[in-house]
């Protein structure tokens, strides 16, 4: 299976996208935005089909597409703050509205299907140089402002209260949250990301006792997952993204069984 160049691409990408996404997916859940996700995932769509009418590379497409659905969540969330889940629907109708309409006008649908559920075949060199360029940034900006992030998700009006600059700080992990997403989208789908986003952290909270084990425990079942959903996809034949998250369901179904029988 290795000696394949295209399986060591998408299991370098999976390994990368197992260790973002979670940490991610860490602040996303205790903040409640877990439909974050949705959003951006459909925004990436939109920015694929514009990519291929376009003859851009796709992952560039999607890329621009979430950093903008970002940008436009966030203005969105500031100017109606009491309604913030309502900036997050309506950015995920733009998105489904925008996909639905450029759709119709690819010829070759094959590579736009391709990001609905994810390809293992499809990593060209170019997307894993990228893909490798933004998880770096990424674990930087995460590990930089961890303290932060912390603070934030558990107590936001006691970290603005300590000085800690809120809203800079939800403004970059939206940023990160859309790059995310955007590369997520290549080897598990975009319709799969938010689901991937949340049932690793959903998995490790059943089990862990601290924030920074959850974080690690998330990361270590979204790496379980990815690498035996890649490989469950190439013996058999099967969409990666949809293997990968059924794996993640049933890794939660497990730790919460795990966790009732410990009690």
């Amino acid at each position: 299976m290795l000696q394949y160049e295209f399986m060591q691409k998408a299991f370098l990408v999976g390994i990368l996208v197992s260790i973002i996404v979670p940490c991610i997916g860490s602040f996303v859940v205790l903040k409640r935005l877990s439909m974050l996700g949705d959003a951006l995932s459909h925004a990436s769509l939109s920015g694929v089909a514009l990519g291929l009418l376009l003859a851009w590379n796709p992952l560039v497409g999607a890329f621009l597409a979430c950093v903008v659905a970002a940008l436009g969540t966030e203005y969105l969330r500031e100017k109606i703050p009491e309604y913030s889940e309502i900036s997050i629907a309506i950015i995920t109708s733009l998105g489904v509205g925008l996909a639905g309409v450029l759709s119709s006008f690819i010829k070759n649908a094959t590579s736009f299907h391709s990001f609905l559920f994810g390809s293992i075949v499809a990593i060209s060199k170019w997307e894993v140089v990228m893909i490798v360029c933004i998880s770096v940034v990424v674990i930087f900006v995460f590990l930089f402002f961890y303290k932060e992030l912390f603070y934030i998700a558990f107590d936001e009006e006691g970290a603005k209260v300590a000085g800690v600059p809120v809203n800079q700080i939800n403004f970059l992990v939206t940023l990160i949250t859309a790059m995310t997403v955007s590369i997520a989208s290549r080897t598990v789908g975009a319709l799969m990301i938010s689901s991937f986003m949340v049932l690793p952290m959903a998995s490790a909270m059943q089990v862990a006792r601290s924030y920074r084990s959850t974080i690690l425990f998330a990361v270590f079942y979204a790496l379980v997952s990815t690498l035996s959903g890649l490989s469950l996809s190439y013996y058999y034949g099967l969409k990666p993204g949809g293997t990968i998250v059924l794996l993640s369901v049933g890794i939660f179904f497990m730790t919460m069984f795990w966790k009732n029988v410990k009690k």
